[in-house]
């Protein structure tokens, strides 16, 4: 397999997008922050507000945005910026185990992961 050269995109088209910003307002994003949409798009936005929107009906990764967009990460957070703070996305960072304690015992993982071989 022969791997392709990462397209950042045209710089001037970059810039446009995010409105000349090269970082969101906020940090709110990591790569797997899951973001849903709260509303259907409305006549005027921008097209990439647009297809997020359209993306995020269901719970979707950031990472999973910037992919099928074909944007780079940081062009996605300032969207996503945008977004969040007209209301219109809700993003919710995955459970982190507070301890070793809350983590699934691993004798059943082994027995769920035997199961699923023998599938």
């Amino acid at each position: 397999m022969m791997r392709r050269p990462v397209d950042l995109g045209d710089p001037d088209r970059l810039y446009t997008v995010t409105g000349g910003r090269s970082r969101a307002d906020d940090e709110k994003f990591d790569l797997v922050t899951l973001v849903v949409s709260e509303c259907r798009p409305s006549p005027g936005m921008q097209s990439e507000h647009v297809r997020i929107l359209e993306l995020c009906r269901h719970p979707i990764a950031v990472v999973e945005i910037s992919a099928e967009l074909r944007l780079p990460i940081t062009v996605v957070r300032i969207l996503l910026s945008d977004l969040l703070s007209t209301g219109r996305i809700t993003a919710r960072h995955p459970r982190v185990a507070r301890s070793h304690v809350d983590l699934p015992d691993s004798t059943l993982l082994e027995e769920v992961l035997h199961g699923l071989r023998n599938l």
